[in-house]
């Protein structure tokens, strides 16, 4: 996720989004305070909603399907996994010349916890006619996680990073990057362990139109007295992915 205006392509598990119209970047602590909130509360929802996907067993987004299996494998909980591979990520933004900002050390720790702390509470469920709401839910709570915290403006995600810095240092689009990548972390989580399914094409379909939707929803509005400047130009690829 790059935090000016946003384009998404390619996504964990090949969701598309293109940001129409200008997030708008706010002066004032109260413009900041609702930054904040908006920061924190979209990657707390982002773990939760990763976790009604893990209970609803029906398919993950690529990333926590290497999540999953590096979990399966080393005994870890999905969300600690989740921090050690974000972590991970992060160093290669050193060789990729990338910046991290305060939303993208965030992303790091706060989607894992809030992903155990979900899983600590929701009840396992059983049977497709509980299933498939929960798989419906995640999804969409994803998309709002997403457009909250995009539109918070602090940072892209280290994963978005990543793809984002290949583009530049390769000079190849962002979707071969992201596809590239993200085919070898779903075949990987997969060998590992990982759950693939039809939750899987689900999100990869849906995520883009609802994170499109989200991002308007949650856009910061103007300052009253005109103090906000509006960030123009056109977008950079990204997308979000804790």
């Amino acid at each position: 996720m790059d935090d000016t205006s946003t384009q998404a392509t390619g996504c964990h598990g090949s969701g598309h989004y293109h940001q129409q119209g200008d997030l708008l970047s706010t002066n004032g602590p109260s413009r900041l305070g609702r930054r904040l909130i908006q920061l924190y509360a979209g990657l707390a929802l982002y773990g939760a909603s990763s976790a009604l996907l893990v209970e609803a067993g029906l398919g993950l987004e690529p990333w926590n399907v290497l999540h999953q299996g590096l979990a399966e494998l080393t005994g870890l909980t999905i969300g600690v996994v989740s921090i050690i591979v974000g972590a991970a990520v992060l160093l290669l933004w050193i060789p990729l010349r990338q910046r991290p900002g305060l939303g993208t050390v965030s992303n790091v720790f706060v989607v894992g916890i809030a992903m155990d702390g979900a899983l600590a509470v929701v009840p396992e469920v059983h049977g497709l006619a509980a299933r498939i709401p929960l798989l419906v839910a995640g999804i969409v709570l994803n998309g709002a996680a997403t457009g909250l915290y995009i539109a918070a403006r602090f940072g892209p995600g280290p994963r978005d990073g990543l793809m984002t810095g290949l583009h530049r240092r390769t000079g190849r689009s962002i979707r071969l990057m992201r596809t590239g990548v993200e085919v070898a972390v779903v075949v990987t989580g997969f060998v590992l362990g990982g759950t693939i399914g039809v939750g899987t094409l689900l999100y990869a379909v849906s995520i883009g139109p609802l994170a499109q939707l989200f991002l308007r929803v949650f856009a910061v509005p103007p300052a009253s007295d005109g103090s906000t400047v509006v960030a123009t130009g056109q977008p950079r690829g990204a997308i979000l992915r804790p």
